[in-house]
């Protein structure tokens, strides 16, 4: 029997938005998207979401937001295969690494960097401030590298078989990569060789044509899903996307 697909909202370019896709494509559970940055949601998203943050998954009647909730909920809908270890010490431990790439890596990796260097510039039209952004590279950055090459295995994935850590972390990744920071794969070697893995994966992969013309395409709702639709992305009929951005209320964009 065909499963109806659940609706996500929210764009290829938020790494919180990732991390619900390759879960979802993990899982073999089929989706559309309506692919907006939260700043381009109108008051139909403010009701879905009240915090303005993305994704929105849309499952039936139900909405939630925030994107940890969001694979709980997939974890338990759709058990097989598994994404949070079985084991409760270990599934723990996944679940720290999931929530310090939610807050820390986010603050970090997007707040600090991808925002004020992509968001700002091309949303709103605010040049980023580079003495700030230096600093993020110098030290910030660094900081949270140290701590994942200290808590990588030599070989492998957090845990052994890809978990809701690996796939949290790696969507992060990606948004470095796009704001061409580079990773010094001889000071965190096990780091380096994790990304490379992570990267090869389909559930990855799959999305990074997706993500590169939306870096090249205008800030512009109708058009970002017009060139999404041309490269086969599951793009909605309808959207709830409307111009010109607001700003949203919360300082993190999306979670």
């Amino acid at each position: 029997m065909s499963q109806k697909p659940v609706t996500i909202v929210g764009s290829y370019l938020s790494p919180y938005v990732r991390k619900v896709l390759v879960a979802l494509h993990l899982k073999g559970v089929p989706y559309v998207i309506d692919p907006i940055t939260p700043f381009m949601g109108d008051d139909r998203f403010s009701k879905l979401s009240p915090l303005r943050r993305i994704p929105v998954l849309l499952d039936g009647d139900l909405a939630l937001a925030d994107s940890s909730v969001i694979c709980e909920y997939l974890e338990e809908r759709w058990p097989a295969p598994a994404l949070y270890p079985r084991d409760i010490a270990t599934r723990a431990r996944a679940r720290w690494l999931e929530e310090y790439a939610d807050s820390r890596m986010g603050d970090v990796f997007i707040w600090q960097y991808w925002y004020p260097l992509v968001v700002r510039r091309f949303v709103f039209g605010v040049k980023p401030d580079a003495e700030a952004i230096e600093n993020t590279v110098r030290v910030d950055i660094p900081e949270v590298l140290d701590y994942l090459e200290r808590s990588l295995p030599p070989r492998g994935c957090f845990f052994g078989e890809i978990s809701i850590a690996d796939v949290s972390v790696a969507a992060l990744f990606r948004n470095l990569e796009l704001g061409r920071y580079k990773l010094d794969e001889a000071r965190w070697p096990r780091l380096a060789a994790f990304l490379a893995r992570m990267n090869a994966e389909e559930c990855l992969a799959s999305l990074r044509p997706f993500e590169e013309i939306l870096l090249k395409v205008p800030a512009v709702p109708e058009q970002q899903r017009e060139a999404l639709a041309k490269l086969g992305a599951p793009v909605t009929e309808k959207s709830i996307g409307a111009a010109p951005p607001r700003p949203g209320i919360m300082k993190l964009w999306s979670h």
